[in-house]
């Protein structure tokens, strides 16, 4: 996501809802710097603290949760929600960010405890409140110091240019069992980051002459099944082979990845060989997907006769010198002087292994100075050649002419006019964020083992660093300016209201809408999201780290939507329908889809029973998940979308499962 500057809504970690409302408000207290205050909440009750600011400070405060469980809320001099962070139950949590304007701002701590109506004890300290800094090198400390601390997982960041590196520094725990640092030569796991390491591989089979990017992948891995259309090499690493996404169907399965259910890579094949027809013919339709890039290490392999892990230490990071970096063969395996990954939960932080079956789409554990090096690479090849290396930070191009803004394993994209090459990743906890600006030479890594980490700090920090290579044109500055979200006229926003469809999945769709004052979005099976403006077109997600960029057609309608989040962009186009005809069925008529169901594909039962007026779904390991009525014989919940299908007497007989990269999963009723 690309930001026109630092704000405290854009450092604030990515948030969880907060779904309790305050039932006890406290008189407001000022924050003074080095100072703790102590204090009790109720469950449901709501604390008031007030910082007085100008524009442009930068303000660092931690909260230790001793015996209760609060959520942050931050508030402007308006009264304007800027974010919300939680999740953590006990002990110390912090919050930053930079103010936009001088004032009053208020941090609220409501008491959101589960365990009933509980009192606790907490204490808040203010840590630092100073100007923002104007240098790079200090601003980048700023924004790191939430993460520093002997009681947080940590984070690293360094930032290059023409060779010399002009920022390198960590901050907080490798390991909060152990008490060890997260240090420049701590290993990380880098997440989907890997993706550029697979598909360079792949190029390196190429150059070789031991593969072609146009060869069927059936070539490779001949036991994989014969579909309508035929899957090329490069389909695999472009994101675009029409394969099931293997993460998002083994959830519908059941398996909870975010508690460490194991996978192995043999699966990805039984996967595979499991789907009944493509989801878009091949080439045709960009739908990220781990399965394909699993499938092109499993392409190395067999062309290399090594496994995979060998291989990169062979041909890759050996011959780069890069000797903290390595792919992990298993959750399983060993790697030395790593940082483990952390996300917070109810009791404190919890200690989550890495996903399974990621070797190709991740399982690449490196260093900040290794991939200093990886991306050196890029500018001058030591391994590989000029060529590979361009086509993939190359747009490919899908069959109707349309560009994916997506190379070989790699996003491709602009920031402030400067062609910017970027990949993120996300492994359960581990979050990483790597991008190179080949006009200037330039570029900067962002890794941490804090599952809240915003790795698209990097973006922001780039602005910093390199602002002589990018600053805005002086109209887009002055827009920026004389923008103020009190002028903006709350009905100017009807012409955005409707339903988009996201491209890369058409049944997950995107709903815009307007209550007085107060604009949302809301996706399908998830809950209703505030959104305010941050121009005439934009519009910022308060609780999560993202940008909506409404699209006008030739004809000067609103004709699509551009979500960024986490470093990519997803585009949706407006549908015709926008009013669809309102179906609200009753106890009768919800009655029709109850029963058992089964998937061949996924060898899964669903159950549905009405409660309480509602339709719920029932799975042996997933949650219970109460659906809401869509379009007729559609519902949304948990995260997913169930279409109904009826014989023609009218009976439901089964439906069809999705969730935005994996979908129309048939389940057949058996009772």
């Amino acid at each position: 996501m690309n930001t026109p500057s630092v704000r405290l809504s854009a450092i604030l970690a990515t948030a969880l809802l907060a779904i309790l409302a305050a039932t006890g408000v406290s008189a407001q207290t000022e924050l003074q710097q080095r100072r703790t205050l102590s204090g009790s909440l109720s469950t449901g009750d709501t604390a008031r603290y007030t910082v007085q600011a100008d524009e442009d400070d930068f303000i660092l405060g931690e909260v230790n949760q001793i015996s209760i469980d609060v959520t942050i809320r931050i508030l402007d001099p308006d009264d304007t929600q800027l974010g919300r962070i939680g999740g953590l139950g006990r002990g110390h949590q912090r919050f930053s960010g930079r103010t936009s304007a001088s004032g009053t701002y208020t941090v609220e701590l409501i008491a959101t405890d589960d365990d009933g109506d509980e009192t606790g004890d907490y204490q808040i300290t203010l840590l630092r409140h100073e100007p923002i800094a104007t240098d790079p090198a200090k601003l980048t400390d700023q924004m790191m110091s939430r993460f520093d601390g002997p009681n947080s997982p940590g984070a690293a960041i360094r930032v290059w240019r023409d060779g010399e590196t002009l920022y390198s520094n960590t901050s907080g725990m490798a390991n909060l069992t152990y008490g060890l640092p997260f240090e420049e030569d701590t290993r990380t796991n880098i997440g989907s980051t890997s993706k550029q390491f697979t598909a360079f591989a792949v190029m390196l089979q190429a150059e070789r002459g031991h593969l072609s990017l146009d060869d069927d992948i059936r070539t490779h891995i001949p036991e994989l099944p014969r579909f309508d259309g035929t899957i090329q090499v490069r389909h695999l690493i472009t994101h675009t082979s029409g394969l099931r996404e293997f993460l998002n169907l083994l959830r519908m399965t059941g398996r909870r990845l975010d508690r460490g259910d194991w996978i192995d890579r043999s699966e990805l094949i039984d996967i595979v060989q499991r789907q009944p027809a493509l989801q878009n013919a091949p080439g045709a339709e960009w739908n990220y997907n781990n399965t394909a890039f699993g499938l092109a290490a499993a392409i190395v392999e067999r062309t290399s006769g090594q496994d995979f892990h060998a291989f990169m230490e062979d041909n890759v990071f050996g011959p780069l010198g890069m000797t903290g970096s390595m792919v992990r063969p298993s959750p399983r395996h060993m790697v030395p002087n790593q940082s483990e990954g952390y996300t917070p939960t109810e009791d404190g932080y919890r200690q989550i292994g890495d996903l399974g079956g990621a070797v190709g789409a991740g399982a690449v554990y490196s260093t900040i100075g290794d991939l200093q090096t990886w991306v050196e690479n890029y500018v001058d090849p030591r391994v590989g050649t000029r060529e590979s290396i361009d086509e993939m930070m190359t747009s490919f191009v899908l069959t109707d002419g349309e560009e994916t803004g997506y190379g070989y394993g790699l996003s491709v994209d602009e920031q402030g006019g400067l062609k910017r090459v970027h990949h993120g990743g996300a492994d359960v906890a581990h979050r990483s964020m790597l991008v190179y600006y080949p006009e200037i030479n330039a570029g900067i890594t962002t890794q941490s083992n804090h599952a809240q980490f915003n790795s698209n700090l990097a973006f922001e920090l780039a602005e910093a660093f390199f602002k002589d290579a990018m600053e805005l044109e002086e109209e887009e500055e002055a827009v920026a300016s004389e923008f103020d979200p009190e002028d903006y006229d709350a009905e100017d926003f009807d012409e955005f209201v409707g339903r988009y469809a996201l491209d890369a999945a058409p049944t997950f769709i995107l709903t815009f809408s307007r209550d007085g004052d107060t604009f949302y979005t809301q996706a399908t099976g998830q809950p209703r999201i505030e959104m305010v403006p941050t121009s005439d077109s934009t519009f910022r997600l308060l609780p999560v780290e993202a940008l909506v960029t409404f699209l006008r057609g030739d004809d000067g309608d609103v004709a699509a939507a551009i979500m960024n989040q986490g470093g990519q962009q997803q585009r949706a186009t407006r549908l015709a329908d926008d009013a669809p005809e309102e179906w609200k069925p009753d106890e009768e008529a919800l009655a029709d889809f109850t029963g058992r169901f089964f998937s061949e594909e996924l060898e899964t039962y669903y159950t549905f029973t009405v409660e309480d007026g509602d339709l719920v779904m029932h799975q042996r390991r997933l949650d219970a998940a109460t659906l809401t009525p869509g379009e007729k014989d559609g519902f949304s919940g948990g995260g997913m979308s169930y279409a109904f299908e009826r014989d023609r007497n009218g009976q439901v007989i089964g439906f069809y499962l999705s969730n935005v990269r994996t979908r129309d999963v048939r389940f057949g009723r058996v009772r």
